[in-house]
């Protein structure tokens, strides 16, 4: 009975060691980042206000005297003593203008929508940023102990050979100094893991010191879009399709305001019960119509909807701009993702086999007493140096291929 516990510790802790691919961290931004969930609940705030675009104003209920004389004004007679009234007042909209409203509200809850794609777009962009930086990293310590290890055996290989005249002491001095820097760089690179990992969970709304760990072993390539046009990027752009929606609640706004032109009604009852019992019981029913066609009042509605055909125009011919500027910017990153790519395949298939070649070359000579740990020191930086030109190549190479991801939103 107690292994149960520690089986079920063991299998949980293996659970959370898991490696978490790029996909299933996307699935939990989309599912646990609080900047979306904020989008969701503007979204169900603006769809509850569709449900009260039809309603109309409150009736008017009123209590008071009508044609009642003053005090004090001496003797009156019963039929003078005015009446107690009772009034009620009711506004019934036009209902074309409760359909343009109700037509502009439904577009509102569908800009959130959008400003959420454009938001997770992001966020997504940030996350393949992180993945790639720890897969650099974690390229790059394993670097850093393996170029330790091998500094820190010619160290001690030094330290044999000293007391036989094979070697200079300003040798072994060198070669510990070379194995503090590296360890400094060990230290440096696992802090940056670590930040890395911290940005993730806060990404992803874990606790920032939660275990993750990532698929190492992800290669990444560059495959361009082969049907890349302004069509491609009008229709998945999540900005422009924003922007595009924005076009059409104008629109619907604009028609809201045109309907500013037809009348709105008033109904009006009065009821008065006179306070002489000889007068009959009276009572008013009033219909008013108002008339927004007059000339000082067309001014206000026929401006707005002027101005915002001008802005409807301009959003236009912005989008425009937009979807050339993105497919030129987007095609010159493939052109320079090519490029890049051939650089990275000659790091890793010449120069770094190359210079690890002399690298063991000269560590080999060393061995066998025909050089100097000079010699070995300058082929492990010349490799050093080698190694982090190359990842840092390829760290530029991650960047711009999320940015490209970004761009076509992939």
């Amino acid at each position: 009975m107690r292994l149960l516990p520690v089986l079920l510790f063991c299998s949980l802790n293996s659970f959370a060691q898991q490696p978490l691919s790029l996909e299933q961290i996307f699935k939990e931004i989309s599912e646990n980042n609080p900047a979306l969930k904020a989008y969701d609940s503007r979204i169900q705030s603006k769809d509850a206000k569709v449900e009260g675009a039809g309603a109309w104003m409150a009736p008017m209920v009123g209590v008071g005297t009508f044609m009642s004389p003053y005090p004090f004004q001496g003797k009156i007679s019963d039929n003078d003593k005015g009446a107690f009234m009772f009034s009620a007042e009711q506004e019934i909209p036009n209902p074309a203008k409760i359909k343009a409203r109700k037509d502009y509200l439904s577009t509102q809850s569908l800009t959130d929508v959008y400003g959420k794609s454009v938001r997770f777009n992001e966020l997504r962009a940030k996350a393949r940023e992180l993945y790639f930086g720890l897969l650099i990293d974690y390229r790059k310590i394993s670097f850093q102990r393996e170029n330790q290890q091998i500094m820190e055996a010619m160290k001690k290989l030094a330290e044999i050979r000293f007391p036989f005249n094979q070697g200079g002491l300003n040798q072994i001095f060198k070669a510990e100094g070379r194995t503090y820097e590296a360890e400094n760089m060990i230290l440096m690179t696992d802090a940056d893991i670590r930040s890395k990992k911290i940005a993730l969970n806060a990404l992803m709304n874990r606790m920032p010191g939660s275990v993750i760990e990532i698929d190492t072993a992800l290669k990444v390539s560059f495959n361009p879009k082969a049907d890349l046009d302004t069509a491609y990027f009008a229709g998945t752009r999540s900005d422009i399709l924003h922007m595009e929606h924005d076009i059409h609640a104008m629109e619907k706004n604009i028609n809201q305001m045109r309907q500013e032109n037809k009348p709105d009604f008033k109904i009006r009852f009065d009821h008065m019960s006179n306070y002489s019992a000889m007068m009959p019981r009276q009572f008013t029913v009033m219909g008013m119509l108002s008339i927004p066609i007059v000339p000082w009042s067309q001014k206000m509605y026929k401006s707005e909807i002027k101005s915002m055909n001008f802005e409807r125009e301009a959003m236009r011919q912005q989008k425009s701009a937009m979807l050339t500027e993105m497919l030129g910017m987007t095609k010159s990153m493939e052109n320079e993702l090519i490029t890049m790519q051939k650089q990275i395949s000659n790091y890793e298939n010449k120069i770094l086999p190359s210079l690890e070649k002399y690298l063991k070359v000269s560590m080999l000579s060393y061995q066998e007493n025909k050089s100097d740990l000079n010699t070995v020191i300058d082929g492990w930086e010349a490799l050093n140096m080698s190694q982090m030109n190359y990842l840092e190549q390829l760290q530029k190479f991650y960047q711009m291929v999320t940015a490209y991801e970004k761009n076509i939103e992939r």
